[in-house]
C-alpha cells in the first residue's frame, strides 16, 4: 500500500509547483496508487475545509498567496532606495504580504500613491513577491505631441495637431533635455503662464519627426484618434471595483477555461473550454464554452465612460503601443480575464452534434476564473506532442478536448465554404527602443484557426438569439460583390485560363473554387488579389443583410467588448432580453443605433488608415538603408501615374513612376488594369513577378519608390530605334477585339 505523506509534505509541494497542483499531480509525485488515491482526496478536502488550501477548479491554489497579476498601489521607498507597494485586491486572512517593485529602464517614474497594474514573482527574503509594471493605471494630465522649439526662458513646443490650438510653454527646469527641432511628448505641469499658454513638462524626446518611434503617435494625431481620456473618465474607471456573484449570476469558477492570445496580448477578453457531450442524445458531440469579459457591468449608458467609448469606437493598435477604447483601470484589470484571478462574465454554453453543426446554445452572466492565459504557439506546441510545464497538467482536460472539437467545427465550416483567402499578415517587431527589429508574416497555427473557429460560432449563436427575442442589436454585416466588380474578376479569371461561375446567385463556394483553381500556380496571388479587390467592405447596421464573406444567414460581434464598441451593445442587448439587471440596452441606445452603427464603422476605417500608415512608415524605415538593393515582388496595383508592387519578404508597397518603366510610352487599359508599351507590345498587368530596385525610401510619409528591373524574369525591352516616349501618332487600338482579350494580356504578355 503506497504511503500517503504528512500534511505539511503536501502544503510544501504545492507551494513549491504551484502550476503543478492537482489531485494527479500530487499523487504522482507522492508515488500515491490505488485505494490510497481516496485517502489523499480526503485529506485534500480537510485543507481545504480548513482554509488551508483553495480549489481552483481540479487545482489547488494558497489563499494566502496573490495572484499572478495584480494591481498594487505603490507605497513609500525604503531606506535603501527600494520602491514598495501593497495588493488593492487582498482577500487574506493575514497581513498584506511585503512587495518590492523592481523597477526596468523603460518603465515610466513612479511615485507614492500611484496606482499600477504588476506581474508578480514570489521571492524569499524581506519581501515576499517581486513586483514588475504591465501599466501604470489612473494618472491622466493632458499630454501633447509636438516639435520642441528651445527659447531664452526653456522652450516651446509646437503641436504636430493643428487643431490643438497654442503653443506649449516649457520652463529651463522641464525641458528634459529636448533639442531644437525634436519631436517630443509632454505634458500639462501647471496653470497657465505668460501670455496664456499652458505649461508642460517634457516626457519623452522622440528625436527626428521622421524617426521610427515617433511614426504612430503621429499617426494617431493625424487621424484624430483620441489617445488622452477625460479626467471624469479616468475618475469613474478608477471608481470602479470587481463584480461579485448575485441572483443574475452564475458561478462558473469550475469550469476550466483558459483564454489563448498572442504573446504580446494586453488583455485577455475571451476563455473557451470543451468537453465530450454527456448527452446520450448527441453521440460523439462536443460542448464549447466561450466566456467574454463583461464590459457592460462596468461602462453603463449614460456614463462619462460610456460617451468616451462610444467616441473612440475601438481600440486601435500599433507595433509599439495601443490606443485602448477603455481605460487600463478596465482593459487591463477588471476585464481582462487574467489567470486565477475571478472575473464576471457573459457565456454561451453550445451544443455540436459529430458533424459541427450546432443544434443548441445556451447563454449565461456568471463569474469565472481562468485556469491558465496561453499563448497561441504554446498551445500549438502542446497540441503536436511538446507541452511545456504549464501545458502539460491541461492536456486530458482541456488542451486535447479544444482540438477535437475544433476538427469538428472543422467539418462543419468546409461544408458551409466561407471564402478562404490566402493573403499573410505582415508583422512589424519593434524593440524596446522604438528601432525595427524585423518584419514578418504572420504564422497561420491551428490554434489560431481553432479559436477563430470558436468565436465565430459563439457571435453565431448570439445573432440567433437576440433574433429570436426579437431584440434590437447591431449586426455585422458584409454584402455580397456588386456585379460590376464581380465582372471584372471573371475577366481576370479568365484570363488566366481559369473560370468563375456565371448566370447563378453567387456563392462563397464558387470563390472558393476559383481560388483553388488558382492554387499553386503562376497566377496564385493575382487571383487572391482579384478577389479581394471585388468584396465589398464589412460594416455595422442594426438591419440584418447578412455576412457574406463567412456564409451566414445572421453575425453579431460578441466576443470583443474591450476593444469594440459594437459587442458592448450586443452585450447590453443579451443583459435586456435575459432580465439580467439595469445595465442593458438604454432607451437612447436603441434611438441611437442607426448613428452608432455609422459612426463606430467610420471609427473602425480611421483605426485601420492609421494602423497602415503606421507600419508603412515603419516599412520605409525599416529599408531606408538599403537604398539601392533589388527585391522580389509582385504587381498589386495599376495606376496612369505608375504600378504598385508588393515585395515577397516585407510586403511593403511601393511604387514604379510611370517615368521608371523604361525608355517607352505605356498606354493605360482602365478595364482591363493594364499597362501595354508602345514599342514592345510589353504588357504589365496585376499579378506578375518583378524584380525592382529601390530608390527611394521616405520614412516620414512612408512612401517607397522603385525602378522596374524586370518582368517575369526578363528584362524590360529597350524603345525601338528613334521611338518616342510620347503616344506614337495614327497607332489606334483594334476596337474588334474582345474585352477579355486585352485581360489575358496581364497574364500571358507577348514578347517581341
Amino acid at each position: 500500500m503506497s504511503q500517503l505523506p504528512s500534511r505539511d509534505e503536501i502544503l510544501q509541494w504545492i507551494s513549491d509547483n504551484p502550476t503543478q497542483s492537482s489531485k494527479r499531480d500530487i499523487a504522482r509525485a507522492f508515488g500515491i496508487k490505488g485505494a490510497a488515491r481516496i485517502d489523499l482526496k480526503r485529506m485534500l478536502k480537510e485543507l481545504e475545509d480548513e482554509g488551508h488550501l483553495a480549489k481552483r477548479k481540479k487545482t489547488y491554489r494558497d489563499p494566502e498567496k496573490l495572484p499572478p497579476v495584480a494591481v498594487l498601489q505603490v507605497g513609500p521607498q525604503t531606506a535603501d532606495g527600494d520602491l514598495t507597494a501593497r495588493p488593492m485586491e487582498w482577500q487574506g486572512e493575514g497581513a498584506e504580504p511585503a512587495i518590492v517593485i523592481v523597477p526596468r529602464a523603460s518603465d515610466p517614474a513612479l511615485g507614492e500613491g500611484d496606482r499600477i497594474l504588476a506581474r508578480l514573482t514570489e521571492i524569499k527574503g524581506d519581501f515576499a513577491y517581486e513586483a514588475r509594471l504591465i501599466r501604470r493605471i489612473g494618472t491622466n494630465p493632458r499630454r501633447v505631441l509636438g516639435v520642441f522649439r528651445a527659447t531664452p526662458e526653456g522652450g516651446r513646443i509646437l503641436p504636430i495637431d493643428k487643431g490643438d490650438g497654442k503653443e506649449w510653454q516649457v520652463s529651463k527646469s522641464d525641458i528634459g533635455g529636448a533639442k531644437e527641432g525634436e519631436l517630443v511628448e509632454a505634458e500639462q505641469s501647471g496653470p497657465k503662464g505668460r501670455m496664456g499658454l499652458p505649461r508642460a513638462r517634457v516626457l519623452a524626446r522622440l528625436g527626428d519627426p521622421s524617426a521610427p518611434r515617433a511614426v504612430s503617435l503621429i499617426a494617431i494625431h493625424q487621424h484624430g484618434i483620441p489617445h488622452d481620456f477625460p479626467d471624469e473618465v479616468i475618475a469613474e474607471a478608477d471608481a470602479m471595483h470587481p463584480a461579485t456573484l448575485d441572483d443574475a449570476r452564475e458561478d462558473l469558477t469550475d469550469l476550466p477555461l483558459i483564454t489563448i492570445d498572442p504573446a504580446d496580448a494586453r488583455d485577455h477578453d475571451d476563455a473557451c473550454w470543451a468537453h465530450p457531450d454527456d448527452d446520450p442524445k448527441n453521440a460523439d458531440g462536443h460542448v464549447i464554452w466561450v466566456a467574454i469579459a463583461d464590459v457592460a457591468e462596468y461602462v453603463r449608458p449614460g456614463t462619462a465612460l460610456d460617451a468616451e467609448a462610444r467616441k473612440r469606437g475601438n481600440s486601435s493598435y500599433f507595433p509599439d503601443r495601443v490606443v485602448p477604447m477603455l481605460p487600463d483601470r478596465l482593459s487591463g484589470d477588471l476585464c481582462s480575464l487574467h489567470e486565477g484571478v475571478p472575473r464576471a462574465c457573459i457565456a454561451v454554453r453550445m451544443q455540436i452534434d459529430a458533424h459541427g453543426e450546432k443544434i443548441a446554445h445556451r447563454f449565461v452572466r456568471g463569474i469565472m476564473r481562468s485556469v491558465a492565459s496561453l499563448t497561441y504557439k504554446r498551445v500549438q506546441a502542446a497540441r503536436d506532442g511538446n507541452p511545456d510545464e504549464q501545458c502539460a497538467p491541461l492536456m486530458d482536460e482541456v488542451i486535447h478536448p479544444l482540438f477535437n472539437a475544433y476538427e469538428a467545427l472543422t467539418r462543419a465550416r468546409n461544408r458551409r465554404q466561407p471564402l478562404d483567402l490566402d493573403l499573410p499578415e505582415r508583422k512589424v517587431v519593434i524593440s524596446e527602443e522604438g528601432e525595427v527589429e524585423s518584419v514578418n508574416f504572420s504564422d497561420r497555427l491551428d490554434a489560431h484557426r481553432m479559436i477563430e473557429e470558436f468565436m465565430v460560432l459563439a457571435n453565431v449563436a448570439t445573432a440567433q438569439e437576440l433574433i429570436s427575442r426579437r431584440s434590437p442589436l447591431l449586426f455585422r454585416v458584409h454584402e455580397e460583390p456588386p456585379p460590376e466588380k464581380l465582372d471584372t474578376l471573371r475577366d481576370t479569371a479568365e484570363a488566366a485560363g481559369l473560370t468563375l461561375a456565371k448566370g447563378q446567385v453567387l456563392k462563397t463556394a464558387h470563390l472558393n473554387a476559383l481560388l483553388a483553381q488558382a492554387e499553386g500556380t503562376e497566377n496564385d496571388q493575382l487571383i487572391n488579389l482579384a478577389t479581394l479587390r471585388s468584396m465589398t467592405q464589412a460594416y455595422y447596421s442594426p438591419s440584418n443583410f447578412g455576412h457574406f464573406g463567412l456564409a451566414l444567414q445572421a453575425y453579431a460581434h460578441f466576443t470583443s467588448p474591450i476593444r469594440r464598441y459594437s459587442d458592448l451593445v450586443v452585450h447590453r442587448a443579451l443583459i435586456t432580453a435575459h432580465k439580467w439587471g439595469e445595465d442593458g440596452l438604454s432607451p437612447d441606445d436603441i434611438a441611437r443605433l442607426e448613428p452608432t452603427a455609422a459612426h463606430i464603422s467610420e471609427t473602425e476605417r480611421r483605426s485601420m488608415s492609421a494602423e497602415r500608415d503606421t507600419n508603412d512608415r515603419y516599412l520605409a524605415a525599416f529599408l531606408s538603408d538599403r537604398v539601392g538593393s533589388t527585391f522580389s515582388g509582385r504587381i498589386s496595383g495599376i495606376a496612369r501615374f505608375g504600378v504598385f508592387v508588393t515585395l515577397d519578404d516585407t510586403g511593403a508597397d511601393g511604387l514604379v513612376p510611370m517615368r521608371a518603366l523604361g525608355h517607352e510610352y505605356f498606354r493605360l487599359d482602365r478595364d482591363a488594369g493594364t499597362l501595354t508599351g508602345s514599342d514592345s507590345g510589353t504588357v504589365i498587368g496585376l499579378g506578375q513577378r518583378v524584380t525592382v530596385k529601390l530608390i527611394e525610401a521616405a520614412p516620414v510619409t512612408g512612401g517607397l519608390a522603385f525602378e522596374l528591373v524586370s518582368l517575369e524574369g526578363d528584362a524590360l525591352p529597350r524603345a525601338r530605334r528613334g521611338g518616342s516616349k510620347s503616344a506614337p501618332k495614327g497607332r489606334k487600338p483594334a476596337r474588334a477585339k474582345r474585352k477579355s482579350d486585352k485581360v489575358k494580356r496581364k497574364v500571358s504578355r507577348t514578347r517581341k
